[in-house]
């Protein structure tokens, strides 16, 4: 006999599973014996009131063993016979997980990546923060993986409409993810640890007799008849088929590309920012209310901040427990901040990106006379004075938080986990004014609301502006081909229709299969 139970208790008893039988037992009415074994299917703490719980939907097993198969059953991938083929520009969420759709409905998939293989890009990751050197093509954005592959594998997301957030971590699951981001209600892999399964990934695109090649960088649409029939990479190498274009948010010279190309874009807001940190225990006193932290049992503790400052959202992005601050730009000459998590969330820091809402209508137009780029071309135009302020490195700019909100200068900064070094700076003074006031109010309202939040031994790191992409690629709301151009299928974060890793793979999915149909 199965049972399916809602259980809340303590966070030490979350960790005992014959504590958990003893409840069960109890809850169901039976002697504890002849409860087998259980398995967690979901779980979730709930630290709203003082005392913190752990929130668990159980299966129990009595009188009967658990099965050996796993939480779901794996999706299958058979071979693709290339009758059929579709290309995808990029190799990161939003293109590999088109390309598994692509192989499930019987289409070849030919990925083009601009940058290394995801192990190979690890070593020019590491030479920007110990040598301030940055290859345009392998960084934090731009090679196998996209930038999510670096940046922390969080897979919680508000975008549960357009498609199936189960499915996309089943996917995750089959290639290596833990059981854990089957359960926890905030999944996470870790940026140690998703590496293994974006390759993992590849290799089934390759066993299924599907493409991908690395250090092929697209610099033009091949367009006949206001039809996309392919592409030529920078390397001379030309593909045919219909394109799914999944590039990434941070991939300026693909905009510029189909721009020329007669391809019409639309310039699209975003948020701008820093990149706060904390110590971790701070955060975990705050939001577990005790000032011994989070003890034996709880995970590091997470925030989520959202306010209105003039009219503009003010908020929290991308919080990392127990991370560390990358630096994150896709050119040499600019400076730009990120965070990210080990699976084990177990660093001495807590950081996320403290931002700013900034929309088209906010800012002057374009010095080079295309309002299409404006955005883009300010949040450039702000990550290069960065660089500036930085002394034309990676050794970022950084101010005390309190410092930052009160307009006082930091002479000397606490340790950090921004490994490229950390230097004084008065961001209160060089950055745009108009984010940041909005960045002081807003962190002295959310001090206010979470005594202990504003502080000066958390520091503010300069600048955080790759939230999304500052461009759109406007598309069929049905058929998710361009509105013009057809055979052109833009994608996830890139093409301005995601934001982080499970949603831009949901979208991958929903372009393979409209291409598809029209390949039938």
């Amino acid at each position: 006999m199965i049972h399916e139970l809602q259980l809340r208790v303590d966070p030490s008893t979350s960790h005992d599973a014959d504590k958990i039988n003893e409840i069960i037992a109890a809850q169901i009415c039976v002697v504890q014996s002849r409860i087998t074994s259980h398995q967690v299917l979901k779980r979730s703490v709930n630290a709203r009131q003082r005392r913190v719980m752990i929130n668990l939907k159980v299966r129990a097993f009595v009188d009967e063993a658990k099965p050996d198969s796993p939480f779901v059953e794996p999706i299958e991938y058979s071979p693709v016979d290339g009758s059929r083929q579709a290309i995808v520009v990029g190799a990161g969420p939003g293109g590999l997980f088109a390309a598994l759709r692509l192989i499930e409905l019987g289409v070849k998939p030919i990925v083009l990546e601009r940058g290394k293989d995801v192990n190979s890009r690890k070593v020019d990751v590491a030479r920007i923060s110990r040598e301030g050197i940055v290859d345009p093509n392998s960084n934090y954005c731009f090679g196998e993986g996209g930038a999510g592959a670096f940046s922390d594998g969080k897979l919680y997301t508000r975008s549960k409409k357009r498609g199936s957030v189960e499915r996309i971590l089943t996917i995750f699951h089959q290639h290596g993810a833990s059981d854990d981001i089957l359960i926890d209600a905030h999944p996470h892999i870790g940026s140690d640890k998703l590496p293994r399964i974006i390759e993992n990934i590849r290799h089934t695109i390759l066993r299924c007799g599907g493409e991908v090649h690395f250090n092929s960088c697209v610099n033009k649409l091949v367009i006949e008849q206001n039809e996309v029939r392919g592409v030529v990479c920078e390397n001379g190498d030309e593909y045919r088929g219909a394109v799914i274009l999944a590039t990434g948010h941070s991939a300026r010279d693909v905009y510029r590309m189909l721009h020329d190309s007669g391809v019409e874009l639309e310039s699209k807001g975003i948020a701008v920012g820093v990149r706060l940190e904390h110590p971790q225990h701070i955060i975990d006193a705050i939001q577990y209310h005790n000032p011994g932290g989070r003890g034996q049992y709880l995970p590091a503790a997470e925030y989520n901040f959202v306010t209105q400052v003039d009219g503009r959202g003010v908020y929290s992005f991308c919080m990392c427990p127990g991370g560390v601050v990358v630096p994150a730009t896709s050119e040499p000459g600019l400076l730009v901040v990120n965070g990210m998590s080990p699976s084990s969330r177990g660093t001495y820091w807590a950081n996320s990106g403290m931002v700013v809402e900034i929309r088209p209508e906010d800012l002057p137009a374009s010095p080079s006379g295309n309002d299409v780029f404006k955005v883009m071309e300010f949040q450039q135009e702000l990550e290069r004075e960065c660089f500036r302020q930085a002394g034309n490195s990676q050794v970022a700019g950084a101010q005390r938080m309190k410092y930052f909100v009160d307009g006082l200068p930091s002479r000397l900064i606490p340790p950090s986990s921004y490994l490229a070094g950390l230097q004084p700076s008065r961001l209160d003074q060089w950055m745009p004014p108009f984010i940041r006031k909005r960045l002081q109010q807003g962190f002295r309202k959310f001090g206010a609301s979470a005594r202990g939040f504003l502080t000066n031994d958390a520091i503010v790191i300069g600048v955080e502006t790759r939230t999304s992409s500052p461009v759109r690629v406007p598309r069929d709301n049905e058929l998710l081909c361009h509105i013009s151009v057809k055979g052109l299928y833009p994608c996830g974060e890139g093409a301005g229709y995601a934001g982080g890793i499970v949603s831009s793979a949901i979208d991958g999915e929903r372009c393979a299969e409209s291409l598809a149909t029209v390949l039938q």
